[in-house]
């Protein structure tokens, strides 16, 4: 796994914690705020962590696949699109 890849993997994992923990701030009964507060630590970080698989997609991953190049910018398009909420 490339450099890249494996931070995006380490920043999901952390997510994957926050959401764990906001599960339990829910169970446990936390004033709204709290909970409130980590949701939306954890969007932030969806929206970077979104970012760097842009950011690696273009890089690495357009560069791989360019021999069909046409498909290739059609299903990025959509991808993107669906990323940033545009459709």
């Amino acid at each position: 796994m490339d450099q890249n890849r494996k931070k995006i993997s380490n920043r999901l994992r952390r997510i994957e914690g926050q959401i764990r923990g906001i599960q339990r701030l829910i169970e446990e009964g936390a004033p709204c705020i709290d909970i409130l507060t980590q949701v939306s630590a954890v969007t932030s970080a969806m929206k970077k962590t979104g970012g760097a698989i842009v950011s690696n997609y273009m890089k690495t991953c357009i560069e791989e696949s360019a021999d069909n190049p046409e498909k290739l910018n059609e299903d990025f398009r959509a991808a993107l699109s669906r990323f940033i909420d545009l459709s």
